[in-house]
């Protein structure tokens, strides 16, 4: 019952990302991307902290705290790179490029932890790679555009960071790895704003609205819930969730903004939402050796 509550915790949390696509892209017209993020986690870090300012003083370890700026890394990384590369792709394109960390995970995990998911995982991830390069890649490769790029990499950055807090979550507070992540990630962003970029900020109701919308709901909430659902989920089946995530998005950004997909596309989130109920539903039980 503890993991059925978890991932449905989680496929709530892809509504909310799956959704704050085209708010973002949006936002964008108003702010600077390095600003835009550190004000996002800036504004996450400090609702955690008041959140959590009686489990900070608990449970703190210097352990946590290590492995919450390791997570936090990767998360910025990610979140930048995607960013970047939102203003030069679709809102539904980076989502789906985005969805490619579930793939990337049960890869990385096996190298990393020298583990290999189940044959279901396996399948499921074939099948939602499938679905993905049928609604990403609409025109074949030559279509792929520099921020079609810079999305891929921010897939790569996302699948270490739910590798790492997979590993930690377990292990610790899900408390403190939720306010250390984010308080890193807003570090991060603070430090690089004066060398990386000239700040452009203008307070436009897009860009209030999506600094809102995505510091409170998408970061502090999510990554709160994140942290506290991968202890009892493996990383597999929390990336293979995530699938969903550009679905959500895809929605969303027809309805709002008109910004949608090849007809194909519609195949191509078949076979996604395919992979995912191969992955939930585990038709294949035989497992080769340890779940990621």
């Amino acid at each position: 019952m503890s993991r059925l509550k978890a991932e449905a915790a989680l496929a709530a949390n892809t509504v909310i990302w799956g959704a704050t696509f085209v708010l973002v892209k949006a936002a964008l017209g108003g702010v600077s991307p390095v600003l835009f993020l550190a004000l996002r986690f800036t504004l996450a870090a400090a609702a955690l902290a008041v959140l959590f300012r009686g489990s900070w003083r608990r449970r703190f370890t210097w352990r946590a705290a290590r492995a919450g700026v390791l997570a936090g890394t990767f998360l910025f990384s990610g979140y930048l790179l995607q960013t970047l590369g939102l203003r030069l792709t679709t809102a539904p394109k980076s989502a789906f490029l985005t969805g490619l960390t579930s793939v990337m995970v049960p890869l990385l995990g096996s190298l990393v932890y020298r583990t290999r998911p189940q044959i279901s995982e396996l399948a499921g991830v074939l099948v939602a790679t499938a679905g993905l390069a049928l609604m990403s890649l609409p025109e074949g490769i030559g279509a792929i555009t520099k921020g079609d790029l810079l999305t891929v990499l921010c897939a790569v950055a996302f699948a270490l960071y739910i590798v790492t807090l997979g590993h930690f979550s377990e292990q610790m507070s899900f408390e403190i790895l939720s306010v250390t992540q984010v308080a890193a990630a807003a570090a991060l962003a603070l430090s690089l704003l004066a060398w990386v970029e000239k700040p452009r900020l203008e307070w436009q109701p897009a860009v209030v609205y999506a600094i809102l919308i995505t510091g409170l709901l998408a970061t502090a909430l999510a990554f709160t819930i994140q942290a506290w659902a991968m202890q009892y989920t493996t990383s597999t089946r929390t990336a293979l969730i995530f699938m969903l995530e550009p679905v959500v998005a895809w929605i969303t950004s027809y309805w709002i903004a008109g910004e949608g997909l090849s007809g194909r596309a519609a195949v191509g989130a078949a076979l996604i939402l395919g992979g995912v109920l191969l992955v939930e539903l585990k038709p294949l039980q035989f497992r080769l050796h340890r779940s990621i």
